[in-house]
């Protein structure tokens, strides 16, 4: 299963230093990076696919009060978050 998450922020860099020092906290949760991408008409709007151990701790690890504070930090305006399966 894979995590496909969006995210609108409001400095680019600023987010991508925090994104880039959650990294052992996620893999710790069984999420690893597989694509990072920016809008080519708003570098403002962040997608990263994510491919994830076990749906349960992925979600747990995103609903945690630490990863809102993360989000916070990192200048998180809004996002969404798409569980995907492989589709026949």
């Amino acid at each position: 299963m894979e995590l496909l998450v969006r995210n609108k922020v409001e400095d680019y860099a600023r987010w991508k230093r925090v994104f880039d020092a959650q990294e052992p906290a996620g893999r710790a949760a069984g999420l690893t990076v597989a694509r990072l991408w920016r809008a080519a008409d708003d570098p403002q709007q962040v997608f990263f696919l994510l491919e994830i151990d076990d749906r349960a701790r992925a979600e747990a690890f995103m609903n945690a009060p630490e990863s809102a504070a993360v989000g916070r930090r990192a200048g998180v305006i809004d996002g969404e978050v798409f569980f995907l399966e492989p589709a026949d």
